[in-house]
């Protein structure tokens, strides 16, 4: 399991967490857990999946496709 230090949290928000797992009957670091999994609990796949693609297009400049010829439209009346 992966370890996290949180630096610099404001002092009222330390409290308020405090005050939300006592609340909630647990530890602050349970309180924790909890808040982190539920935040990252509805992430889209595909969103995710936009999102590193992104950035892969980002670092590396992307790809230049070639565009395909236009041909005249069929003509769909009866």
């Amino acid at each position: 399991m992966a370890t996290i230090v949180v630096r610099n949290l404001p002092e009222d928000v330390r409290e308020n967490l405090r005050l939300r797992a006592q609340r909630h009957h647990q530890s602050m670091e349970a309180e924790v857990r909890a808040i982190l999994s539920e935040a990252v609990a509805d992430i889209d796949p595909v969103l995710a999946w936009l999102d590193e693609s992104a950035q892969i297009r980002e670092e590396t400049g992307g790809v230049d496709l070639p565009q395909p010829s236009r041909t005249a439209a069929r003509d769909v009346s009866l």
